[in-house]
Protein backbone atom coordinates (compact mmCIF):
# COMPACT_ATOMS: atom_id res chain seq x y z
CA UNK A 1 0.00 0.00 0.00
CA UNK A 2 1.30 3.45 -0.93
CA UNK A 3 0.60 6.12 1.69
CA UNK A 4 0.07 9.36 -0.23
CA UNK A 5 0.62 12.61 1.69
CA UNK A 6 -0.05 15.79 -0.29
CA UNK A 7 2.45 17.64 1.89
CA UNK A 8 5.29 15.30 0.91
CA UNK A 9 6.08 14.88 -2.81
CA UNK A 10 8.30 11.88 -2.04
CA UNK A 11 5.12 9.88 -1.32
CA UNK A 12 3.65 10.50 -4.79
CA UNK A 13 3.83 7.14 -6.61
CA UNK A 14 5.01 6.84 -10.19
CA UNK A 15 4.46 4.16 -12.81
CA UNK A 16 7.46 2.32 -11.32
CA UNK A 17 5.15 1.28 -8.46
CA UNK A 18 3.28 -1.73 -9.87
CA UNK A 19 -0.08 -0.80 -8.35
CA UNK A 20 0.24 2.66 -9.94
CA UNK A 21 1.56 1.50 -13.30
CA UNK A 22 -1.39 2.94 -15.24
CA UNK A 23 -2.01 5.98 -13.02
CA UNK A 24 1.27 7.87 -12.76
CA UNK A 25 0.64 10.50 -10.09
CA UNK A 26 4.19 11.83 -10.10
CA UNK A 27 3.98 12.62 -13.81
CA UNK A 28 1.18 15.14 -13.22
CA UNK A 29 2.02 16.23 -9.66
CA UNK A 30 5.67 16.86 -8.85
CA UNK A 31 5.37 19.38 -6.03
CA UNK A 32 3.18 19.67 -2.96
CA UNK A 33 0.18 21.88 -3.78
CA UNK A 34 -0.54 24.97 -1.71
CA UNK A 35 -3.31 24.38 0.85
CA UNK A 36 -6.82 25.07 -0.42
CA UNK A 37 -8.75 27.97 1.13
CA UNK A 38 -11.99 27.60 3.01
CA UNK A 39 -15.14 27.31 0.95
CA UNK A 40 -18.86 27.52 1.49
CA UNK A 41 -21.31 24.70 0.82
CA UNK A 42 -23.49 25.47 -2.17
CA UNK A 43 -26.66 23.73 -3.37
CA UNK A 44 -27.56 20.35 -1.87
CA UNK A 45 -26.07 17.27 -3.48
CA UNK A 46 -27.86 14.87 -5.83
CA UNK A 47 -29.03 12.59 -3.00
CA UNK A 48 -30.59 15.40 -0.92
CA UNK A 49 -34.17 14.28 -1.50
CA UNK A 50 -33.43 10.90 0.07
CA UNK A 51 -32.95 12.58 3.44
CA UNK A 52 -30.91 11.19 6.32
CA UNK A 53 -27.93 12.53 8.24
CA UNK A 54 -25.00 14.27 6.57
CA UNK A 55 -21.23 14.54 6.84
CA UNK A 56 -19.84 17.36 4.70
CA UNK A 57 -16.29 18.39 3.83
CA UNK A 58 -15.47 21.63 2.04
CA UNK A 59 -11.95 21.69 0.59
CA UNK A 60 -10.93 19.07 3.14
CA UNK A 61 -12.39 20.87 6.15
CA UNK A 62 -15.16 19.14 8.07
CA UNK A 63 -18.37 21.11 8.47
CA UNK A 64 -19.47 19.32 11.62
CA UNK A 65 -18.62 15.74 12.56
CA UNK A 66 -16.32 13.36 10.67
CA UNK A 67 -17.42 10.03 12.20
CA UNK A 68 -20.74 8.20 12.07
CA UNK A 69 -22.04 5.30 14.14
CA UNK A 70 -25.00 3.52 12.55
CA UNK A 71 -27.64 1.72 14.59
CA UNK A 72 -30.93 0.42 13.24
CA UNK A 73 -31.94 1.58 9.75
CA UNK A 74 -30.33 4.87 8.72
CA UNK A 75 -29.26 6.96 5.73
CA UNK A 76 -26.04 8.98 5.63
CA UNK A 77 -25.09 11.47 2.92
CA UNK A 78 -21.32 11.89 2.76
CA UNK A 79 -20.25 14.86 0.64
CA UNK A 80 -16.67 15.70 -0.40
CA UNK A 81 -16.93 19.19 -1.90
CA UNK A 82 -13.99 20.75 -3.75
CA UNK A 83 -14.07 24.38 -4.84
CA UNK A 84 -10.49 25.40 -5.44
CA UNK A 85 -8.01 26.40 -8.12
CA UNK A 86 -4.48 24.97 -8.26
CA UNK A 87 -4.45 24.09 -4.56
CA UNK A 88 -4.75 20.84 -2.61
CA UNK A 89 -6.71 19.44 0.32
CA UNK A 90 -7.28 16.18 2.21
CA UNK A 91 -10.22 14.80 4.17
CA UNK A 92 -10.82 11.74 6.32
CA UNK A 93 -14.02 10.14 7.62
CA UNK A 94 -15.01 6.98 9.48
CA UNK A 95 -18.28 5.04 9.38
CA UNK A 96 -19.14 2.16 11.72
CA UNK A 97 -22.22 -0.06 11.35
CA UNK A 98 -23.15 -1.80 14.61
CA UNK A 99 -24.53 -5.36 14.70
CA UNK A 100 -27.95 -5.43 13.08
CA UNK A 101 -27.61 -1.95 11.55
CA UNK A 102 -28.79 -1.28 8.01
CA UNK A 103 -27.04 1.78 6.55
CA UNK A 104 -27.53 3.45 3.18
CA UNK A 105 -24.34 5.46 2.57
CA UNK A 106 -24.79 7.99 -0.27
CA UNK A 107 -21.44 9.52 -1.17
CA UNK A 108 -20.73 12.35 -3.60
CA UNK A 109 -17.53 13.96 -4.80
CA UNK A 110 -18.63 17.39 -6.03
CA UNK A 111 -15.97 19.42 -7.81
CA UNK A 112 -15.82 23.07 -8.92
CA UNK A 113 -12.93 25.36 -9.75
CA UNK A 114 -9.98 23.92 -11.67
CA UNK A 115 -6.68 22.06 -11.37
CA UNK A 116 -7.14 21.26 -7.69
CA UNK A 117 -5.79 18.17 -5.93
CA UNK A 118 -8.12 16.26 -3.60
CA UNK A 119 -7.12 13.32 -1.41
CA UNK A 120 -9.91 11.64 0.56
CA UNK A 121 -9.84 8.72 2.96
CA UNK A 122 -12.76 6.68 4.27
CA UNK A 123 -12.77 3.86 6.83
CA UNK A 124 -15.83 1.60 7.04
CA UNK A 125 -16.46 -1.11 9.63
CA UNK A 126 -19.35 -3.53 9.07
CA UNK A 127 -20.16 -5.59 12.15
CA UNK A 128 -21.64 -9.08 12.18
CA UNK A 129 -25.25 -8.95 11.07
CA UNK A 130 -24.90 -5.38 9.80
CA UNK A 131 -25.58 -4.27 6.24
CA UNK A 132 -24.02 -1.27 4.46
CA UNK A 133 -24.93 -0.13 0.94
CA UNK A 134 -22.48 2.49 -0.36
CA UNK A 135 -23.29 4.36 -3.58
CA UNK A 136 -20.74 6.83 -4.92
CA UNK A 137 -21.12 9.54 -7.58
CA UNK A 138 -17.88 11.26 -8.63
CA UNK A 139 -18.34 14.49 -10.61
CA UNK A 140 -15.19 16.58 -10.98
CA UNK A 141 -13.61 19.08 -13.43
CA UNK A 142 -11.63 17.75 -16.37
CA UNK A 143 -8.34 19.18 -15.02
CA UNK A 144 -8.65 18.03 -11.39
CA UNK A 145 -6.49 15.42 -9.66
CA UNK A 146 -8.46 13.26 -7.27
CA UNK A 147 -7.48 10.29 -5.09
CA UNK A 148 -9.82 8.41 -2.77
CA UNK A 149 -8.77 5.52 -0.54
CA UNK A 150 -11.40 3.33 1.11
CA UNK A 151 -10.59 0.72 3.77
CA UNK A 152 -13.48 -1.63 4.53
CA UNK A 153 -13.64 -4.37 7.15
CA UNK A 154 -16.57 -6.79 6.92
CA UNK A 155 -17.04 -9.05 9.94
CA UNK A 156 -18.35 -12.62 9.59
CA UNK A 157 -22.04 -12.43 8.80
CA UNK A 158 -21.82 -8.82 7.61
CA UNK A 159 -23.04 -7.55 4.26
CA UNK A 160 -21.46 -4.80 2.17
CA UNK A 161 -22.52 -3.47 -1.24
CA UNK A 162 -20.63 -0.78 -3.13
CA UNK A 163 -21.32 0.88 -6.48
CA UNK A 164 -19.00 3.63 -7.78
CA UNK A 165 -19.95 5.76 -10.79
CA UNK A 166 -17.47 8.26 -12.20
CA UNK A 167 -16.88 10.56 -15.13
CA UNK A 168 -13.13 10.86 -14.53
CA UNK A 169 -10.80 13.86 -14.28
CA UNK A 170 -7.25 14.70 -15.36
CA UNK A 171 -6.15 11.90 -13.07
CA UNK A 172 -8.61 10.17 -10.78
CA UNK A 173 -8.35 7.03 -8.68
CA UNK A 174 -10.90 5.31 -6.46
CA UNK A 175 -9.09 2.59 -4.51
CA UNK A 176 -10.96 0.12 -2.29
CA UNK A 177 -9.17 -2.23 0.10
CA UNK A 178 -11.51 -4.73 1.74
CA UNK A 179 -10.94 -7.32 4.46
CA UNK A 180 -13.55 -10.07 4.09
CA UNK A 181 -14.39 -11.96 7.28
CA UNK A 182 -16.09 -14.92 5.62
CA UNK A 183 -18.53 -17.11 7.57
CA UNK A 184 -21.60 -15.88 5.74
CA UNK A 185 -20.29 -12.39 4.92
CA UNK A 186 -21.36 -11.13 1.49
CA UNK A 187 -19.71 -8.42 -0.60
CA UNK A 188 -20.82 -6.76 -3.83
CA UNK A 189 -18.21 -4.44 -5.34
CA UNK A 190 -19.35 -2.75 -8.55
CA UNK A 191 -18.07 0.15 -10.62
CA UNK A 192 -18.83 2.17 -13.73
CA UNK A 193 -16.83 4.77 -15.66
CA UNK A 194 -17.98 6.90 -18.60
CA UNK A 195 -15.10 8.97 -19.94
CA UNK A 196 -14.66 11.51 -22.72
CA UNK A 197 -12.13 14.16 -23.68
CA UNK A 198 -8.78 13.55 -22.01
CA UNK A 199 -10.22 12.25 -18.75
CA UNK A 200 -8.65 9.42 -16.75
CA UNK A 201 -10.37 7.18 -14.19
CA UNK A 202 -8.81 4.32 -12.23
CA UNK A 203 -10.98 1.88 -10.27
CA UNK A 204 -8.65 -0.27 -8.18
CA UNK A 205 -9.67 -2.82 -5.55
CA UNK A 206 -8.15 -5.53 -3.39
CA UNK A 207 -10.44 -7.98 -1.56
CA UNK A 208 -8.84 -10.34 0.96
CA UNK A 209 -10.90 -13.36 2.03
CA UNK A 210 -9.72 -14.52 5.43
CA UNK A 211 -12.58 -16.75 6.61
CA UNK A 212 -14.65 -19.71 5.49
CA UNK A 213 -17.56 -19.52 3.04
CA UNK A 214 -17.28 -15.86 2.09
CA UNK A 215 -18.98 -14.49 -1.05
CA UNK A 216 -17.79 -11.68 -3.34
CA UNK A 217 -19.43 -10.52 -6.57
CA UNK A 218 -17.72 -7.79 -8.58
CA UNK A 219 -18.86 -6.18 -11.85
CA UNK A 220 -17.20 -3.15 -13.45
CA UNK A 221 -18.15 -1.63 -16.79
CA UNK A 222 -16.72 1.32 -18.67
CA UNK A 223 -17.00 3.40 -21.83
CA UNK A 224 -14.19 5.60 -23.16
CA UNK A 225 -14.08 7.90 -26.16
CA UNK A 226 -11.82 10.66 -27.60
CA UNK A 227 -8.43 10.27 -25.86
CA UNK A 228 -9.79 9.20 -22.48
CA UNK A 229 -8.23 6.39 -20.46
CA UNK A 230 -9.99 3.92 -18.21
CA UNK A 231 -8.15 1.71 -15.74
CA UNK A 232 -9.48 -1.31 -13.87
CA UNK A 233 -7.31 -3.19 -11.38
CA UNK A 234 -9.12 -5.82 -9.35
CA UNK A 235 -7.46 -8.36 -7.11
CA UNK A 236 -9.16 -11.04 -5.02
CA UNK A 237 -6.95 -12.88 -2.55
CA UNK A 238 -8.21 -16.09 -0.89
CA UNK A 239 -6.03 -16.71 2.14
CA UNK A 240 -5.13 -20.12 3.56
CA UNK A 241 -8.03 -21.50 5.53
CA UNK A 242 -10.67 -19.52 3.60
CA UNK A 243 -12.20 -22.69 2.17
CA UNK A 244 -15.64 -22.47 0.61
CA UNK A 245 -15.01 -18.98 -0.79
CA UNK A 246 -17.17 -18.00 -3.78
CA UNK A 247 -15.58 -15.01 -5.53
CA UNK A 248 -16.39 -13.77 -9.03
CA UNK A 249 -15.07 -10.71 -10.85
CA UNK A 250 -15.96 -9.25 -14.24
CA UNK A 251 -14.73 -6.18 -16.13
CA UNK A 252 -16.12 -5.15 -19.51
CA UNK A 253 -15.38 -1.99 -21.47
CA UNK A 254 -16.27 -0.31 -24.75
CA UNK A 255 -13.78 1.82 -26.67
CA UNK A 256 -15.60 4.38 -28.81
CA UNK A 257 -12.61 6.34 -30.07
CA UNK A 258 -9.51 5.34 -32.02
CA UNK A 259 -7.21 7.05 -29.49
CA UNK A 260 -9.06 6.04 -26.35
CA UNK A 261 -7.48 3.45 -24.03
CA UNK A 262 -8.52 0.87 -21.47
CA UNK A 263 -6.05 -0.92 -19.19
CA UNK A 264 -7.41 -3.88 -17.24
CA UNK A 265 -5.65 -6.10 -14.73
CA UNK A 266 -7.95 -8.64 -13.03
CA UNK A 267 -6.16 -10.99 -10.61
CA UNK A 268 -6.96 -14.00 -8.44
CA UNK A 269 -4.59 -15.27 -5.74
CA UNK A 270 -5.87 -18.51 -4.20
CA UNK A 271 -4.19 -20.26 -1.28
CA UNK A 272 -7.19 -22.31 -0.09
CA UNK A 273 -8.95 -25.47 -1.24
CA UNK A 274 -12.55 -26.10 -2.23
CA UNK A 275 -13.23 -22.61 -3.63
CA UNK A 276 -15.24 -21.27 -6.55
CA UNK A 277 -13.40 -18.33 -8.09
CA UNK A 278 -13.51 -16.81 -11.57
CA UNK A 279 -12.70 -13.61 -13.39
CA UNK A 280 -13.51 -12.29 -16.85
CA UNK A 281 -12.39 -9.31 -18.89
CA UNK A 282 -13.51 -8.01 -22.30
CA UNK A 283 -12.65 -4.81 -24.17
CA UNK A 284 -14.17 -4.04 -27.56
CA UNK A 285 -16.48 -1.89 -29.67
CA UNK A 286 -20.23 -1.66 -29.97
CA UNK A 287 -21.91 -4.61 -31.66
CA UNK A 288 -22.10 -3.61 -35.35
CA UNK A 289 -24.88 -6.12 -36.04
CA UNK A 290 -27.00 -4.57 -33.27
CA UNK A 291 -26.33 -1.10 -34.69
CA UNK A 292 -27.34 -2.27 -38.16
CA UNK A 293 -30.49 -3.93 -36.80
CA UNK A 294 -31.58 -0.71 -35.03
CA UNK A 295 -30.86 1.47 -38.05
CA UNK A 296 -32.87 -0.85 -40.25
CA UNK A 297 -35.83 -0.06 -38.00
CA UNK A 298 -35.47 3.67 -38.47
CA UNK A 299 -33.34 4.61 -35.47
CA UNK A 300 -30.61 7.15 -36.44
CA UNK A 301 -27.04 5.92 -36.01
CA UNK A 302 -26.13 8.36 -33.20
CA UNK A 303 -29.28 7.52 -31.26
CA UNK A 304 -28.67 3.80 -31.75
CA UNK A 305 -25.12 4.12 -30.38
CA UNK A 306 -26.38 6.08 -27.39
CA UNK A 307 -29.07 3.50 -26.60
CA UNK A 308 -26.66 0.58 -26.87
CA UNK A 309 -24.09 2.35 -24.69
CA UNK A 310 -26.72 3.17 -22.10
CA UNK A 311 -27.96 -0.41 -22.00
CA UNK A 312 -24.39 -1.67 -21.62
CA UNK A 313 -23.65 0.56 -18.63
CA UNK A 314 -27.01 0.30 -16.92
CA UNK A 315 -26.41 -3.35 -16.07
CA UNK A 316 -24.26 -2.03 -13.22
CA UNK A 317 -26.89 0.51 -12.14
CA UNK A 318 -29.60 -2.14 -12.13
CA UNK A 319 -27.68 -4.11 -9.49
CA UNK A 320 -28.36 -1.34 -6.93
CA UNK A 321 -31.04 -2.75 -4.63
CA UNK A 322 -32.29 0.53 -3.18
CA UNK A 323 -34.92 1.76 -5.66
CA UNK A 324 -34.84 5.50 -4.87
CA UNK A 325 -31.04 5.65 -4.91
CA UNK A 326 -30.97 3.62 -8.11
CA UNK A 327 -33.25 6.15 -9.82
CA UNK A 328 -31.05 9.07 -8.72
CA UNK A 329 -28.02 7.30 -10.18
CA UNK A 330 -29.88 6.47 -13.39
CA UNK A 331 -30.94 10.10 -13.85
CA UNK A 332 -27.47 11.44 -12.97
CA UNK A 333 -25.77 9.09 -15.42
CA UNK A 334 -28.27 9.68 -18.21
CA UNK A 335 -27.63 13.42 -18.01
CA UNK A 336 -23.89 12.91 -18.37
CA UNK A 337 -24.09 10.33 -21.11
CA UNK A 338 -25.90 12.84 -23.28
CA UNK A 339 -22.62 14.57 -24.04
CA UNK A 340 -20.32 11.60 -23.76
CA UNK A 341 -21.57 8.96 -26.20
Amino acid sequence: MTAVDLRDPSTFPSRRVEAWKYTDLRRVLRDAPAPSPTTTVGPPGPFYELGGDAIVFGNGRAIGVTDFLASGEQTLRLRFISNATETGHSASARVVARPGAKLLLLETHEGAGSAYVAHNRLDIDVASGAEVTRIVLVDEPHDAISLTEIDVRVAPGGRYRQTTITGGARLQRQETRLIHGGEGAEVLLDGLYALSGERHADLTSVVRHGGLNGVTSQLTKGVVRDTARGVFQGKIVVERGADGTDARMGHHALILGERAEVDAKPELEIYADDVQCAHGNTVGNLDESALFYMQQRGIPADEARALLTQAFLFEVVDRIDHEAAREVVRSWLTGRLGGAV
